[in-house]
């Protein structure tokens, strides 16, 4: 065992499949430690999503031990160990050779160094080790990093991000979910290599993206445009950030009202995307107003947003059921049907139009739209959206029917009583719709039959 400077203070619970790995590759002569991510996440009291173990063990040497073992990175040192149906990715300390492409190692070197290995992990809160026995190792100074609610490279941070250009947006999106600084010097060389991201494939930057934005702190992605890093992942961020909003209704441009908005809907991928694109037609969509230079007008900017959000979320690889639902949100987040008189059929059409399986979101978009507003902004309309908040909550607790599926009757019925076959029948039906709408206590089969029989 080397010995290495450790602190006996920190008595962290790990797993068992976990401690059993570690035991394991002690009683055979090897080191080995629970070490990275985990470590940072249990002092933090937060759940850990996994547990790595590094050792000095050789791949060879760990496959040896264990009874059912992966292959799964042992070109670079990691074999994966199942227990109890469980993977635990075990990687034997390294030392990285050169990075040329901004992402891997061109030779990896094996080492019999814990230190040496935690050298070339990103940050000094990510570059701990614990063992049962030994105590938490943090050559780095990561639990200092901890207390000052910073994040700092381990090393020379142009260094670090030269290795792997990810770190740089990773650096902002632990600061998000930590709520964590980052450290002037790793932030001066993270806005001095930003551009070296587009060295990196589009789902791993999405995976880090989504991250920040589904954190506590949507609000760091000012950090990353002021890095000059959503120049790079998100230009359109950029431009709304350089959008002003000179409106009775707006006190922030458009990216910072994008942030309070963020800000202001529940944390779900679909969500905080949809709050992020909901303005992004905005810049394209900007107009003077005629008799007042000072003012500026939107005009058909939900649908403008709408079609650039495939391009935007394509680009990104993101998955089609998720573009396709904030796609909706976007065109829709806007729509003020309930603005004019306040009734409840003008909600009811307002549901149909915007569709029930969304309207609970498009609420939610709304609420969270208004409360990035200026006073008057937040206070104008807000009446109309509480009347169509309560008479949402109607339609649904009453099973109101918005749709055509939601109709006593259907194509067949009306073929049954003498309708001919075509497209009349969709014509008839969404005559019957519009009557229900207006008219909820319509929808009988017999009443709808009826007024149907009068229109062929």
């Amino acid at each position: 065992m080397n010995d290495y400077k450790v602190r006996k203070d920190f008595n962290i619970e790990i797993p068992k499949s976990v401690k059993m790995i570690i035991t394991i590759l002690e009683k055979n002569g090897y080191e080995a430690f629970a070490v990275g991510g985990c470590i940072r996440d249990t002092i933090l009291g937060r759940q850990p999503q996994d547990w790595d173990i590094t050792t000095s063990a050789l791949p060879q040497q760990v496959k040896a031990l264990f009874n059912k073992t992966l292959d799964t990175g042992i070109q670079h040192g990691t074999v994966t160990v199942m227990m109890s149906r469980v993977g635990y990715e075990v990687t034997t300390y390294r030392i990285d050779g050169e990075y040329n492409d901004s992402r891997h190692p061109d030779t990896v070197e094996f080492t019999s160094n814990l230190i040496e290995d935690l050298k070339r992990r990103d940050f000094t809160i990510n570059a701990m080790a614990y063992n049962p026995t030994v105590g938490l190792v943090d050559a780095f100074d990561g639990i200092g990093d901890i207390e000052k609610k910073i994040i700092k490279c381990v090393g020379v941070a142009e260094e670090r991000f030269g290795e792997d250009a990810l770190r740089i947006l990773r650096a902002v999106r632990f600061s998000a979910q930590l709520g964590f600084d980052i450290e002037d010097k790793t932030l001066a060389a993270a806005k001095d290599l930003s551009d070296t991201l587009k060295n990196i494939s589009a789902e791993r930057i999405r995976v880090e993206l989504e991250k920040l934005i589904t954190s506590n702190h949507p609000d760091k992605l000012i950090t990353a445009y002021k890095a000059g890093i959503t120049k790079v992942v998100l230009p359109e961020f950029d431009r709304m950030m350089e959008c002003p909003q000179n409106t009775p209704y707006h006190m922030y441009n458009v990216g910072e009202h994008t942030i309070k908005v963020m800000e202001n809907v529940p944390d779900t991928k679909v969500m905080r995307w949809a709050a992020l694109l909901h303005d992004v037609g905005k810049p394209d969509s900007m107009t003077m107003d005629k008799k007042d230079n000072n003012l500026v007008h939107f005009y058909g900017h939900a649908k403008v947003g709408s079609l650039m959000v495939p391009e935007i979320m394509k680009r990104l690889k993101m998955d089609n059921k998720t573009i396709k639902l904030v796609i909706r949100l976007v065109e829709c987040h806007d729509d003020r049907t309930a603005s004019g008189e306040m009734s409840p059929a003008s909600v009811r059409w307002s549901v149909h139009k915007i569709g029930k399986d969304i309207y609970e979101q498009y609420l939610q978009l709304a609420y969270a739209d208004f409360q990035g507003k200026s006073d008057y902004g937040r206070k104008k309309g807000f009446d109309k959206y509480l009347y169509t908040c309560q008479q949402f909550k109607y339609i649904m607790d009453n099973n109101i029917c918005t749709c055509k599926a939601e109709m006593a009757v259907s194509g067949k019925d009306l073929i049954e009583i003498g309708c001919p076959k075509g497209e009349i029948i969709g014509t008839v039906l969404d005559e019957l719709l519009a009557k229900v709408l207006d008219n909820p206590q319509l929808n009988e089969r017999e009443t709808l039959l009826n007024i149907a029989s009068k229109m062929f």
